[in-house]
């Protein structure tokens, strides 16, 4: 179900409704995005990041693979020897 609707003017303006906008936080002078996945389009407030975004610029190709214990500390145990070997 729609929150609210707006109608395009000639000049390809819209208006956003107050509902949107108190729940946005939008005042005069916002900047709004507009993105597209799957087919629909999205509207959030610039500079909104959600964890999803941060999720998907991270891991570009999906989750990473998983690792024991075992390798986890190896590769802790690799990197401080190598970050801190006498030169």
């Amino acid at each position: 179900m729609a929150i609210a609707q707006s109608k395009l003017t000639a000049q390809g303006q819209i208006s956003v409704p107050a509902e949107v906008r108190r729940k946005l936080g939008l005042a005069p002078g916002s900047v709004i995005e507009w993105h597209e996945a799957d087919g629909e389009f999205i509207v959030r407030r610039a500079g909104l990041v959600t964890s999803e975004d941060l999720h998907k610029a991270a891991f570009p190709d999906g989750p990473p693979a998983r690792r024991t214990l075992e390798e986890i500390e190896a590769g802790i145990a690799d990197y401080i020897k190598t970050r801190h070997a006498r030169r």
